[in-house]
């Protein structure tokens, strides 16, 4: 089939994210990728400003993560993970609960980021029960979260802005905090209500589930690290499992490891995915202490009750280790600080608001972003962006030059002008 064959069949048959099938958003053919570029049908070379929704963070067709995957593919592909295990799945465990906030020494390795929220909120509920309260069956967190597709995860995504609201009548009810104040907000004016909030609802929280640092799909806002020390104060008073979805910041994109290390602290379930393989293949990770471990089998059942059919894949465990293998030397640190500066640019677009976290930059505009045009612009200057609401953002890969970072801001420029 030719390029034009491939897009009708597409537009007619493929159901692509957040968009119709009767009128389907338009679709762009992807010819070929390499390093921090994407080839495009009809437009030719372009920066990926999205590394792929943040996971190819060392961009595409690298050498070391092909030959981890080539290297296990001559091994073996796949094998179930129930009654068997296999040294991708072990070596990859041992360096997470090496390079994780401390205690964190359980690893759950499951398929995609959704279901690692999944796994944790289920960790929380079977902990409480395991720990004789299982009265407690609800999750607190903040507004403009966004947790994940399924129905759990979307329980706890923003009830009102989110994408998920029109489940609001089916989904589990959650307590909603206040959203987080901005970099240089009143943290302790935030944090009085929060308090108030969940000692009002403590008796029937399980959780405390959040993003740290950067909410990411919710509306990419960050906020000060000091929050992160009063989530942890708030779990420990009432008894909550606290949980951190670092799916969108793990592994450097907000300027550390994990964002959870800006406030010192560790929390009881950890959600890892998206870059964990580098972008290469869907894996995730949910890691938890011991003591909720504990909890979990003293509970009815006495033991984890979730087992995706791909959990522990060889090819993505063996490719997620070659990744950590690449952050390892220590080369993202300074990338993500030159990406930083470079992105220090766009605060000179006129807009609403401007916001620059590690290697993400964020421009918010005061009306709703027109997606196509928007696209079209930053296409023209080379660089391939995926707005949404109001807002126009990059986070690209980590191999990024300055030149590419440049090009990002001068598409971003162009895609406000259009939008």
């Amino acid at each position: 089939m030719g390029a034009a064959d491939l897009l009708a069949f597409d537009r007619e048959h493929l159901w692509h994210p957040y968009t119709s099938m009767l009128d389907p958003a338009p679709t762009r053919l992807v010819t070929g990728a390499s390093g921090s570029r994407i080839a495009i049908d009809g437009v030719g070379e372009v920066v990926d400003g999205m590394a792929s929704w943040w996971s190819a963070i060392h961009g595409y067709r690298h050498p070391v993560l092909d030959e981890a995957l080539r290297e296990q593919a001559e091994r073996f592909s796949h094998v179930m993970f129930g009654g068997l295990t296999h040294e991708p799945a072990v070596e990859l465990a041992r360096r997470l609960v090496e390079l994780t906030p401390d205690g964190l020494d359980r690893v759950f390795l499951a398929d995609s980021g959704s279901v690692s929220v999944e796994v944790a909120m289920k960790m929380a509920l079977q902990h409480q029960r395991g720990v004789g309260r299982p009265e407690r069956t609800r999750f607190l967190t903040v507004r403009g979260g966004y947790h994940g597709d399924t129905f759990d995860c979307m329980s706890v995504c923003d009830p009102d802005g989110g994408m998920h609201s029109m489940w609001s009548t089916v989904l589990p009810d959650q307590v909603f905090g206040e959203r987080p104040p901005g970099i240089g907000g009143d943290v302790a004016e935030w944090a009085s209500g929060f308090r108030a909030l969940a000692a009002e609802h403590a008796g029937t929280l399980a959780g405390l589930i959040v993003e740290p640092l950067l909410q990411g799909a919710g509306g990419m806002h960050p906020y000060p690290a000091e929050c992160l020390r009063v989530f942890r104060e708030v779990a420990d008073e009432h008894g909550l499992v606290l949980v951190f979805d670092e799916i969108a910041t793990g592994f450097g994109r907000t300027g550390a490891l994990f964002a959870s290390e800006a406030g010192g602290v560790s929390p009881d379930v950890l959600c890892l995915g998206k870059a964990l393989t580098g972008g290469y293949l869907t894996l995730a990770a949910t890691l938890c202490t011991s003591e909720v471990a504990r909890g979990i089998s003293g509970s009815d059942s006495g033991v984890l009750m979730h087992g995706p059919t791909f959990m522990g894949n060889p090819l993505a465990c063996a490719v997620a280790s070659a990744s950590l293998d690449l952050l390892a030397t220590g080369r993202w640190v300074h990338d993500v600080r030159r990406i930083n500066r470079g992105l220090q640019a766009l605060h000179d677009i006129d807009a609403a608001e401007v916001r620059v976290l590690g290697a993400v930059g964020v421009v918010r505009l005061d009306h709703p972003v027109d997606v196509a045009a928007a696209t079209e612009a930053a296409l023209s200057q080379g660089a391939w962006l995926r707005p949404f609401r109001d807002l126009i953002y990059t986070m690209p890969p980590y191999v990024c030059t300055d030149e590419d970072v440049a090009t990002l801001c001068a598409g971003i420029a162009a895609a406000v002008k259009a939008g």
